[in-house]
C-alpha cells in the first residue's frame, strides 16, 4: 500500500469517528479497530499497516498526532515544528530535520489547541503567542499565523521523566566534585543563588539539581510562568503558576503577583523559575528583607547579570542605579553561570560572589572558572572547573553550622 492510499484510509476512518461523545481510551481503540476490520474486508491490509493506522489515528484523536512518538522518545530534548514546512528535533545536542511533517495547518492547530487547553491557556488571532506545558512538564511555546508568516510554529522542550541528579552532572563532566560540595553547602546554608546562562544552557535543569540539596524540613514556594520544576524531595511544597487574562474576564496573574503572595505564605525558601521583567523589583526586595531564594536569569556572563537585573528593575520602578547595585550585592550571595559549548555539552562556566559595591560598580569575586584545554577527543571539548578564589562572606555558613 503506498502512502497516499494509507493516508486516504486514515482520513476515511477519522471521518467516521464521532468525537463529540465522551469516550474512554479503550472505547476509542475499539471503535478504531472496528472500522479497520470493516475496511480490511474491502482491501488487503497488512498487519504492520493495520498497527500503524491504529496508532496514528489514536494519537490524532487522543494525543498529539505525529508528534506523540517524538515526545515519548527519551533521547529527544527539543521538537521544533515550522508550520507544515518541516519538523526538526534536537538529539544528543545535534539538530536534525525529520522526513515527516503535518499535512495541513488545521491538523497542526488541532494539536496546538489540545496542548493549550490542557493547561488553561488560550491561543488565537487575538493572542497569537503563548507559553504552555505538557502534562509531563515539557515546555511549550506557540506562535500562530499571521504573526508567524510560515504557519503555526510549535516548539517543545522536553525534560527527563526523572529529574537529573548532581551525580549525573558529575558523570557528564558539567562540574567538579569540589564545586558540587561547595554548592551543597551554599543551598543548605540558605544562600541566595542566581543561575544565569543563555537559551538552552540548562538553567531550569540546574535549578532542579540545586533544589535536591534543600533540607526536607523547609517550606518551599515555587513560582513559574509554566510549571516546569520537578522538585520531589520537599514534603512542604507549594507550586504557583501565572495565569493569562482571557475574554471571559479572568484577571491576569503575573510573577509579581505571585511573589507578593508567596511572602505571606511563611516560606523558608522561594524559587522563581525565571526572572525576565518587572518582577526583578520584588525579587530583589524579598531577598533583601531576609527571605532565602533561588532563581534564574538570561545573561551572557556573571558580569552581565548585574546590568540585566538593573534593566529589569527599571522596567518596574524608577530607582537610582547605585541603589539597585547595592541591593544586588547585599541580596545575592552567589551567581552560577552556565554555558553550552560548541560540541553541545553544558557546563558550569563560573561560580562568583558579589563582594562589594565600589566606585559605583558591583565587584565580583570568581570562586570557580571553567578552563578549556583546547583538546578535542571524539568531537568533545575537554576542560576542567578550577577553583580560583575563596568565599569571602561566610556569615550564613557559620549560622548554619
Amino acid at each position: 500500500m503506498n502512502y497516499k492510499e494509507y493516508a486516504d484510509l486514515q482520513e476515511l476512518i477519522m471521518g467516521k469517528l464521532d468525537l463529540s461523545k465522551q469516550m474512554t481510551e479503550d472505547e476509542i481503540r475499539e471503535l478504531i479497530d472496528g472500522y479497520i476490520t470493516q475496511e480490511g474486508k474491502k482491501r488487503h491490509l497488512e498487519i504492520t499497516v493495520r498497527e500503524r493506522i491504529r496508532k496514528e489515528i489514536f494519537h490524532s484523536v487522543r494525543q498529539l498526532g505525529i508528534l506523540q512518538e517524538l515526545i515519548e522518545n527519551p533521547l529527544i530534548t527539543e521538537i521544533m515544528v515550522n508550520g507544515t514546512e518541516g519538523i526538526f528535533i534536537e538529539q544528543s545536542g545535534k539538530l536534525e530535520k525529520l522526513a515527516i511533517c503535518f499535512d495541513s495547518r488545521e491538523k497542526l492547530r488541532h494539536v496546538i489547541w489540545q496542548i493549550t487547553a490542557g493547561c488553561n491557556r488560550v491561543v488565537n488571532e487575538a493572542s497569537p503567542i503563548v507559553d504552555a506545558r505538557l502534562p509531563d512538564g515539557a515546555r511549550v511555546n506557540v506562535v500562530l499565523d499571521p504573526v508567524a508568516i510560515n504557519g503555526p510554529i510549535l516548539t517543545i522542550r522536553r525534560f527527563p521523566p526523572n529529574p537529573i541528579t548532581m551525580e549525573q552532572l558529575l558523570t557528564m563532566g558539567s562540574l567538579s566534585v569540589e564545586c558540587r560540595d561547595e554548592l551543597e553547602k551554599m543551598v543548605q546554608a540558605g544562600c541566595n543563588i542566581l543561575v544565569s546562562g543563555g537559551t538552552g544552557s540548562g538553567k531550569t535543569t540546574f535549578l532542579n539539581v540545586l533544589s535536591q540539596f534543600i533540607p526536607e524540613t523547609e517550606r518551599v514556594v515555587t513560582i513559574e510562568d509554566s510549571a516546569e520544576l520537578q522538585i520531589r524531595n520537599i514534603p512542604n511544597l507549594v507550586s504557583l503558576e501565572t495565569r493569562n487574562a482571557n475574554v471571559e474576564g479572568c484577571k491576569e496573574i503575573t510573577i509579581r503577583d505571585l511573589i507578593k503572595a508567596s511572602l505571606r505564605m511563611r516560606p523558608d525558601r522561594i524559587i522563581v523559575g525565571e526572572v525576565r521583567g518587572k518582577e526583578a523589583v520584588d525579587m530583589l526586595q524579598s531577598i533583601n528583607v531576609g527571605h532565602s531564594a533561588m532563581t534564574t536569569v538570561h545573561a551572557n556572563s556573571v558580569r552581565d547579570v548585574a546590568s540585566r537585573l538593573e534593566t529589569m528593575v527599571l522596567m518596574g520602578m524608577e530607582m537610582p542605579l547605585s541603589a539597585i547595585r547595592k541591593q544586588i550585592v547585599s541580596g545575592f550571595d552567589f551567581m552560577v553561570h552556565l554555558g553550552r559549548l560548541r560540541d553541545g555539552s553544558r557546563h558550569v562556566l563560573e561560580v562568583a560572589e558579589p563582594v562589594a559595591f565600589l566606585e559605583g560598580e558591583v565587584k565580583m569575586q570568581t570562586i570557580y572558572r571553567f578552563e578549556q584545554n583546547g583538546i578535542q577527543k571524539n568531537g568533545k571539548i575537554e576542560g576542567c572547573l578550577k577553583k580560583v578564589g575563596e568565599i569571602q562572606n561566610v556569615d550564613k555558613f557559620k549560622r548554619a553550622g
